[in-house]
């Protein structure tokens, strides 16, 4: 369990918060990481060099997933660098648009990057791993980085949790058409990390947490390497790690 040693696993949203995370807890587990980023080099550039210093390889791609020409190119371009056994859609944006003020411009961009690039990616991932109905042996593992919203969907973050719900549909959906030899999974979160914009609005946000705290350091990341690394018979499933937030 949680040992990824010689895997490549490819990261996308890598470079910072949470993104990175993941990347560090992959490489501790043993594995090679492939860090995509969108705009952050040097932040991803930095990453890289931490990973190598522990002994790890780390490569470092760049790809607009506003713009869904070449996206999946990235997956070819990552499994030319070390052949792929793992993918984490983790790069999303999140905006606190309500459906009244949503403009097609905020729809469409959320649609492009929360939904849009990880079928591409996943897609493309498949065809390097074709099932085979002679073997059940699992040679691939997608991780779907989603919301509590997907499961529970209200009024706000309009654009942000329809396609994070639409991301949940499709792990299921994919976990089917990609078996036997691929288990594809989400990992729905919830007070994670405070928001970048406004880091000090925590105590508001875990008002209606169940659990009343933050996520502690290293359980997203545990979350994470259980699915890329636990029994293989457990896909389509979604682990919410969210101190119960999805349930009220």
């Amino acid at each position: 369990m949680n040992n990824l040693s010689d895997k490549t696993i490819l990261i996308t949203g890598a470079a910072r918060r949470l993104g990175r995370s993941f990347a560090l807890a992959c490489a501790r587990a043993g594995a090679d990481i492939i860090l995509h980023h969108g705009h952050s080099h040097t932040e991803a550039d930095s990453l890289r060099d931490e990973i190598a210093s522990r002994g790890r390889r780390a490569w470092v791609l760049a790809s607009d997933f506003s713009n869904p020409e070449g996206i999946s190119q990235l997956i070819e371009q990552a499994n030319e660098l070390s052949p792929l056994y793992g993918l984490v859609n983790s790069a999303s944006i999140f905006e606190s648009s309500s459906v009244h003020e949503t403009t097609l411009d905020e729809w469409n961009r959320h649609l492009a990057i929360n939904l849009t690039a990880p079928f591409l990616l996943s897609q493309a991932f498949a065809r390097l791993i074709p099932a085979s109905a002679a073997s059940s042996r699992i040679r691939g593992r997608i991780v779907n980085i989603l919301d509590w919203r997907a499961l529970r969907p209200g009024a706000d973050h309009f654009p942000y949790t329809i396609t994070k719900s639409a991301l949940a549909a499709m792990t299921k959906s994919m976990a089917i058409a990609f078996a036997p030899n691929i288990t594809v999974n989400g990992l729905a979160l919830g007070a994670i990390l405070p928001p970048a914009d406004n880091p000090s609005g925590g105590e508001r946000i875990i008002e209606a947490v169940p659990a009343k705290r933050w996520s502690e350091a290293g359980e997203a990341e545990e979350t994470l390497l259980f699915l890329l690394s636990g029994p293989a018979y457990i896909t389509g499933e979604i682990i919410h790690l969210d101190g119960g937030r999805h349930l009220i």
